[in-house]
């Protein structure tokens, strides 16, 4: 069995035992997170993540490594974007705090899964037809100009989200969470709760957003172990970052601008090749990290103006 096997099961293990204690054990009762336990998880996460790009390291190959790192920060800097839409999704359907981690876990259940799925046929159709990261490349830099341009909307109306429409139109629901159930039987009819429509929107949200992460994550690596090892460990990290800086999200408004440059980055580092223009993994690594580091900087030296 060579080192990429072994990581590769040593990662199937880490996520398969963690989520079975979080839902079996940790987490069986509907209850709010407090802050002292999503920082704690938040931490544990990240220095999962660590752990495991050093094993890349020590075992694979210091590339590996630093293509690792590269993607699993630009991932969780999109999934902190990410949070911003499901937090506007938690305030329209007033959903109470103690039903917030239950929706957040069975999202990332349906995210592994699409963006095994997604990633999966990617590595397929880069393999088959390399243009197609031009295509990424593409989709990068229109992504990059539109976070520039765009401002944050603080009031969406969600009755007219295309995902709420359909399902609407094809199960029936219940107005109310029924303690945190996703269908129960209702005047002896079986309906779906407003739980379940929620978590859609959650899971609808997060497929979106995939459309941007994946391809930035391909531009830094197609090995697709890299790409979802990384991808899977920044969402697995993402419910304890929600209820960690669900507060104080607002104060780091130069995020979305560090995340630009970063999107733009990569899709510029992606057409670069035509001009024989090449960076190495470690310059592209610290060129992320000291985007990310800049933002949340500037956010603190000059806060937003209320």
């Amino acid at each position: 069995m060579d080192a990429q096997t072994g990581l590769w099961i040593l990662f199937g293990v880490i996520i398969t035992g963690f989520l079975a204690l979080d839902l079996g054990y940790f987490n069986r009762k509907v209850h709010k997170v407090e802050l002292k336990s999503a920082v704690n998880q938040s931490l544990f996460w990240i220095g999962i993540a660590f752990c495991f790009g050093l094993l890349i390291f020590i075992f694979l190959d210091r590339k590996m490594a630093a293509d690792f790192f590269s993607a699993y920060v630009t991932e969780k800097m999109l999934s902190v974007d990410n949070l911003f839409v499901i937090m506007l999704i938690f305030s329209y359907f007033k959903l109470e705090e103690q039903y917030h981690h239950r929706v957040l876990f069975w999202g990332i259940m349906g995210a592994i899964v699409f963006r095994a799925i997604f990633i999966g046929a990617g590595s397929v159709i880069i393999s088959q037809f390399h243009w197609v990261l031009y295509i990424f490349g593409a989709i990068l830099l229109y992504t990059g100009v539109k976070l520039l341009r765009d401002k944050k909307e603080e009031h969406v109306d969600f009755e007219k989200n295309r995902i709420i429409k359909w399902a609407r139109k094809l199960l029936p629901f219940s107005p109310n969470h029924h303690n945190g159930k996703f269908f129960v039987r209702e005047h002896g009819k079986f309906v779906f709760t407003s739980l379940f429509l929620i978590m859609l929107l959650v899971e609808g949200s997060d497929i979106i957003f995939a459309v941007d992460s994946i391809p930035a994550v391909f531009l830094i690596s197609r090995n697709p172990f890299i790409v979802f090892t990384s991808n899977i460990f920044a969402i697995m990290g993402l419910r304890a970052l929600f209820f960690l800086i669900e507060n104080i999200l607002h104060k780091f408004h130069h995020l979305q601008k560090g995340l630009a440059f970063i999107l733009l980055f990569i899709g510029l580092k992606m057409f670069s090749g035509i001009f024989d223009l090449h960076l190495s993994s470690y310059v592209a690594f610290a060129i992320i990290i000291l985007a990310l580091a800049t933002s949340v900087i500037l956010s603190v030296i000059f806060p937003k103006k209320i």
